[in-house]
């Protein structure tokens, strides 16, 4: 039985949230999880890099020179490759990067990536983090007493006074219980995450629901 330690906004713990070891997964999953990361890469390259070949770039296809008797190697256009200003030969052409990846195996990637980070500890829950005010300095003291500078904040839904306060702290990044994905587990030493969130996330980490982010 995993626990996930569960603090107050002062850093004092209070308590914890039991985790069956049904539902830890420590034994597979890192083939997934690779799969999952560079599937998010590919899809956000744009593609578009385009370069002319020698029959798309402009110009006479009027032979240089004679071909014999100049005493200089034999051309048949300017738009060769092998001339400045001519075509790029085997040049990249725009292309669709995306690399399909299947649910089970996103499911999976999930399930492993957030597993490590509750068995290293690094997953922490907070009774609450709503702002009464849009302040960086509170929620950068907030942070500081649960002994997480660079983190990820995971909220049920997001809260304007909340986004305003960290968008100003380097190495800090709000998001929803949805939206977290296996990137963004990987991405940040520490976890910060409301008790609300944790049961939000709950089913996707238990089976329960088919609703992911990779």
């Amino acid at each position: 039985m995993a626990t996930i330690k569960m603090f107050g906004r002062d850093g004092n713990e209070k308590g914890g949230v039991e985790v069956a070891d049904e539902f830890m997964v420590l034994d597979r999953g890192d083939q997934a999880v690779r799969d999952v990361v560079v599937g998010r890469a590919a899809a956000l390259r744009a593609g578009t890099a385009s370069t002319l070949s020698k029959g798309e770039v402009a110009g006479s296809n009027k032979k240089p020179w004679r071909q014999k008797g100049t005493g200089r190697a034999r051309a048949g256009l300017r738009q060769s490759p092998v001339w400045r200003g001519g075509g790029i030969a085997f040049g990249p052409k725009p292309r669709d990067f995306s690399v399909k990846v299947n649910k089970k195996v996103s499911r999976l990637a999930f399930r492993r990536a957030l597993s490590e980070r509750i068995e290293s500890g690094s997953l922490k829950i907070v009774e609450d983090l709503s702002m009464a005010a849009p302040k960086t300095k509170d929620l950068v003291g907030v942070l500081k007493a649960l002994g997480a500078t660079s983190a990820l904040i995971v909220v049920s839904v997001y809260d304007d006074n909340l986004l305003l306060s960290a968008r100003n702290i380097p190495g800090v990044e709000v998001t929803t219980s949805r939206n977290c994905s296996v990137y963004h587990l990987l991405r940040y030493p520490d976890i910060v995450m409301t008790r609300a969130a944790w049961e939000a996330l709950k089913p996707r980490f238990t089976g329960e629901s088919a609703e992911e982010t990779v």
